[in-house]
């Protein structure tokens, strides 16, 4: 074997899964389900916690990261979306668990918290710890990602890892193949191979099948539903409630929310028409986005005029700049900020010392907690995940009030809604699916052979 191939293996080796270990001495705070769905992390070794928005991940994530340095004497990273990582330190603080932030690269702590920036930046060593925390691990869904890629790679000779979010994959089964990946289990393209088929079957699709592409019409193989969801419960638990694994759901009930939609009339017609005819395909809508962005900006700054805290979500570095402009006391979270501008200014609004927020999705939709407000608009985009995260920032188990969206549109953006909706029931029927399966694999009675065998004389 020559230097180049022990190398190639070397660089796709995975560290052996030797599995998990008998957890010891869980946190009292835990509650039931959570504690259950901590007791089959550490059993586990490698896992995913598919736990809905305020259901309480990072309680878990942190009694799990501190069964295994109990276990192994090492330290562990849990990596957090900007931003998060404050929030988290604040939990590890109320529940007595021994956590440090760092931004170095250095080993701050037993858990050491970070944020995904940093490990995309090469800061941390893979050999100084024992086991990894990805919260909020939508963010290596995408295949393609640099996030997903930086994240897998760094994990794959770490003995202990777990997977918290609540959606790794709304509306694509596909997507939970780079989770599998990344836990060391079945591969992305092997799960491809093994349980979809492409139904377009042309030599374009083969070869990004090849590049595995993910757009190329991707469906379970009609025998195969069975055996996937048992094979996803085989390295992820899903819970929406707590009945979802058996236990009561009181405490645990969210308020009304109340989604209120405003479709926008165009002032000037699309150049080289007489009158304005709605948006047919993506090239128009996007048109239609930019023709109507001061009638849209200008609803959603009226909209918020009397909120006392409240998110403006947009898409666009213009629909951003003019939102802030038009709202009173807005301040902009844009993608042209450094992290550490992004991180206090998130953590500014969290601690509710800003009234407005207008950011985008992709920017602070994930991992944080903001029940002190009530009150958004959205301008939507045909992502049914980044529509749900945004809306789960407010509408969470915690939140005590109605949570109003109001989501600002054109007569093309209408198809984006209901491309929404579309995919919000593929996501529901995705979710009941594996939490049924899911059910069905613990439920399986074991057996326990205590009974003699007596072999026949023949045998002999």
């Amino acid at each position: 074997m020559n230097a180049e191939y022990r190398a190639l293996l070397e660089r796709k080796a995975q560290a052996a899964d030797t599995g998990g270990f008998e957890p010891a001495n869980l946190p009292d705070h835990l509650f039931g389900f959570q504690r259950a769905l901590v007791e089959w992390a550490v059993h586990s070794g490698r896992g995913a916690i598919f736990a809905d928005c305020g259901l309480g991940k990072t309680p878990m994530e942190l009694a799990w990261a501190e069964q295994v340095h109990r276990h192994t004497g090492r330290p562990v990273l849990l990596l957090t979306p900007l931003a998060v990582g404050f929030q988290v330190m604040g939990e590890a603080e109320k529940f007595g668990h021994d956590a440090g932030l760092s931004r170095s690269g250095r080993v701050a702590a037993a858990i050491t918290v970070t944020n995904y920036e940093q490990l995309v930046a090469g800061k941390f060593d893979p050999s100084d710890f024992a086991g990894v925390v990805a919260d909020e691990s939508s963010a290596i869904k995408a295949f393609d990602g640099v996030t997903r890629a930086a994240v897998t790679e760094f994990m794959r000779r770490i003995p202990y890892r777990l997977l918290g979010t609540a959606t790794a994959a709304p509306n694509d089964w596909t997507e939970l193949g780079t989770s599998s990946e990344s836990l060391g289990r079945l591969g992305y393209v092997d799960m491809l191979s093994r349980f979809f088929v492409n139904n377009q079957r042309t030599t374009t699709n083969r070869a990004r099948f090849a590049a595995a592409g993910r757009d190329v019409g991707w469906r379970l193989k009609g025998h195969a539903a069975e055996p996937f969801w048992r094979w996803v419960s085989s390295w992820a638990r899903a819970v929406r409630r707590p009945s979802d694994i058996g236990f009561d759901d009181d405490g645990y009930v969210l308020p009304e929310l109340l989604e209120r939609q405003t479709v926008i009339e165009a002032t000037h017609p699309r150049e080289g028409t007489l009158f304005d005819v709605p948006a047919s395909g993506l090239a128009e809508e996007r048109e239609e986005t930019r023709r109507t962005l001061t009638e849209r900006c200008e609803t959603a700054a009226a909209t918020l005029e009397h909120t006392d805290r409240a998110v403006a979500w947009c898409h666009l570095n213009d629909e951003s700049h003019l939102l802030t402009q038009l709202i009173d006391g807005a301040v902009e979270v844009a993608g042209a900020d450094s992290p550490g501008e992004k991180e206090d200014k998130l953590a500014a609004f969290t601690r509710g010392e800003i009234r407005v927020l207008v950011t985008k999705p992709s920017i602070g939709a994930w991992g944080l907690n903001w029940q002190h407000a009530h009150r958004m608009t959205y301008f939507p985009s045909h992502s049914y995940e980044q529509y749900y995260q945004a809306v789960r920032r407010m509408w969470r188990f915690g939140q005590t009030s109605p949570v109003y969206v109001d989501v600002i549109t054109t007569t093309g953006g209408q198809k984006a809604l209901a491309n929404l909706q579309r995919k919000a029931t593929q996501a529901d029927g995705m979710f009941a699916a594996l939490i049924e399966h899911m059910n069905g694999a613990r439920d399986v009675a074991r057996h326990t052979y205590d009974q003699p065998l007596e072999i026949p004389s023949w045998v002999h």
